[in-house]
Formats: C-alpha cells, structure tokens, sequence
C-alpha cells in the first residue's frame, strides 16, 4: 500500500499510498459518457476524498465523506481492526467542478475505518447534503451498489493534487497482500492509472454513470514481493503475482447495505458484509 503525502515525502523512494478496490457500475459500449470533473471531491492533510452517499440516503441525512483507511488521522488501523463510532473533528477542503476549494467541510465522526479485507475510512460531517448544495451548488457522488466490470473506463480525481488519472479496469484480484494487511476481490487498473502520493482516497468513477465504483488506495512501487509499497496479487491457489508500476483500489460496493435510513452504520443490516469489530 503506498503512503499518504506527508509519509511519502519523508522517503524520496515512496510516491505514496493510492485508494481502495474499484466498484464499476455496469455499462454498455453505447452509454454515454458523463462528465466527471472535481464536484464532490475533497483535499484532506496528506489524502484525498470525496463527498458520497448510497442509492438510498436522503437530502436531509448527515453528508459523509469517503477516503482510505490508510488515510485515518490517528494512524492505520492494525490488521483485524475495525474502528466505528470515533470522535473526530477532521476538516475537508471541499472542490467544486474547476478544482476550486469553495468550503470547509468538518467531520464530527469516523464512522467506520478498516484496513482488514478493505481499505475505507467513512466521515461523518456536521452538515447535510441539501445544505451544501444550497451553499455551494455541489451535489454528492453516489456509490454504485453493484460489482464493477472489467473493461469499465473509469477516472480516478484526487482533490489533494486537483488531478484526474484515466484508464480502465484491468481485472480484479483474488486476494491483494501488502505487509501486514491482505484485501480482498481488489481492482487492478491498467497502466494509464499511474497514481502517487497524495491520491490515496481518491474516488474511482465510471465514466459512464458518474457513479463511484471503488477508492483508490495502492500500487507496486519498487517490484517487491508483498512487502510495504510494493503489493502482490494472491489468486484462489496461492500463486503469487507481482506487476511492478501497476496501481489498484478497493471495490465499494459493498457499503451502501451497511447503512440505513438517516445514512446510520447498520453492520448486522442484512446483507452487509463488511468487516466487524
């Protein structure tokens, strides 16, 4: 997994930490592509981000904010660890479609964070997402619910950097070991997603629905073998695989079944499969 901004820099040899397992909605190769721009992206201290809610949140409901687990303020999550309910006051840099920085959104929460299977820190923040809109004409970016497609064309927009990186999705990967941590059904972007530091959270968009399909979070720095920065693929029979150069995210679909009415974490909510405490 690479490392946030200010871990990347005390290491000339890191370029930095990049963002979960895509989640690509399905689409046809007659869908027209939408716009993705910088609208709903955020810049955090070290990270990027992006302002979400689920097929099924209300206007009214408390706006959250979606970024890695390795992006957490007060450190990575250990292996196995499952944060929920965390106080936070962490502030984001809120971007609208140019890139511009046009409000400061603040969290009251970490709602859920974990490096185990996945690699999402979700935010609570003190406002809602009728209130932006009002205020800054920014809409959220939805989070697809279904699995992503291999060959899906998908833009990864990093707030911190005010950057889009464009390609497809290459393939997904069994199991993806980075040190300590191992995640799982992992989305392997093919090689024009050359991510660095700074774009660890980063939302990865369809650029057919506009919807988010997964976070970007890591990528094969040096060509080590499963070590830190330098993750390896594991598929169902062991075989390991290393793709020097290549960068990958964590799919998202999984969690808009893990929240209910009023965008409440529901971990027993049927349905969800995210990693408990």
């Amino acid at each position: 997994m690479n490392k946030p901004l200010l871990a990347a820099l005390s290491s000339l040899a890191i370029a930095g930490m990049g963002a979960a397992p895509a989640v690509a909605a399905p689409h046809t190769a007659k869908a027209a592509a939408v716009t993705v721009d910088f609208a709903g992206t955020v810049s955090l201290s070290n990270c990027s981000g992006s302002v979400i809610r689920f097929p099924n949140s209300a206007d009214t409901d408390p706006a959250l904010v979606l970024t890695n687990g390795h992006c957490l303020e007060t450190g990575f999550p250990e292996p196995g660890e499952v944060i929920t309910g965390q106080s936070s006051s962490r502030s984001f840099g809120l971007l609208n479609s140019a890139g511009t920085k046009v409000a400061t959104l603040r969290a009251n929460q970490v709602v859920y964070s974990t490096m185990t299977d996945t690699d999402v820190t979700i935010y609570r923040t003190t406002t809602t997402y009728a209130a932006i809109k009002n205020s800054y004409g920014i809409s959220p970016l939805t989070v697809q619910d279904t699995h992503p497609t291999a060959g899906t064309a998908i833009k990864v927009v990093s707030g911190y950097w005010k950057r889009t990186y464009s390609c497809t999705i290459d393939g997904f990967v069994y199991r993806l070991k980075e040190g300590a941590w191992t995640w799982k059904d992992s989305v392997r972007y093919t090689s024009s997603c050359n991510t660095i530091g700074g774009t660890s959270g980063s939302p990865v968009i369809d650029t057919a629905t506009g919807k988010v399909v997964a976070v970007n979070n890591t990528g094969n720095e040096d060509g080590g073998r499963c070590t830190d920065n330098n993750p390896c693929e594991v598929d169902a029979n062991g075989t390991v695989t290393v793709r020097q150069g290549i960068n990958y995210g964590q799919e998202t679909y999984t969690i808009p079944a893990c929240f209910t009415t009023g965008n409440k974490l529901d971990l027993s909510a049927a349905g969800c499969t995210l990693p408990k405490p």
